[in-house]
């Protein structure tokens, strides 16, 4: 095992999930198969997050748009607070969500609109100061 892809897992799933209290993909897939579900989290947190070719921010954001394309709502959430966790502001996160209208219809907008409030509820930032 390479030590550099264990230490860069760990180091960028502190960052991404600080904060976050419920169940994380990698807890599920280690519940099923332990050895899998250690190599899916060395492999998308260590080698494919942990990638340093763009910012973290701008990962995020984009994986917040696919995700809210998707409509894979359980998963927004969760990068919605990675997204916070690398310093997204919550008015970038409202943006990228808007710019998927055109792809996704408003309907999906509005579904994960709701899920970005509801992070940002919890954590005492709503509403977006103007901005």
């Amino acid at each position: 095992m390479d030590d550099h892809v264990k230490a860069k897992t760990k180091e960028v799933a502190a960052l991404y999930f600080k904060g976050v209290t419920e169940e994380k993909p990698v807890d599920l897939w280690r519940a099923f198969d332990p050895e899998l579900g250690k190599q899916l989290s060395l492999f998308i947190t260590g080698r494919l997050y942990g990638r340093e070719k763009i910012s973290h921010s701008t990962r995020q954001l984009v994986t917040v748009a696919v995700l809210t394309v998707l409509g894979r709502t359980d998963e927004l959430r969760l990068h919605i607070l990675a997204a916070l966790n690398v310093g997204c502001t919550p008015r970038e996160i409202s943006e990228v969500i808007f710019q998927t209208f055109t792809y996704a219809g408003i309907p999906t907008v509005n579904i994960a609109l709701k899920v970005l409030r509801g992070v940002l509820e919890e954590k005492g930032m709503w509403p977006i100061a103007d901005g």
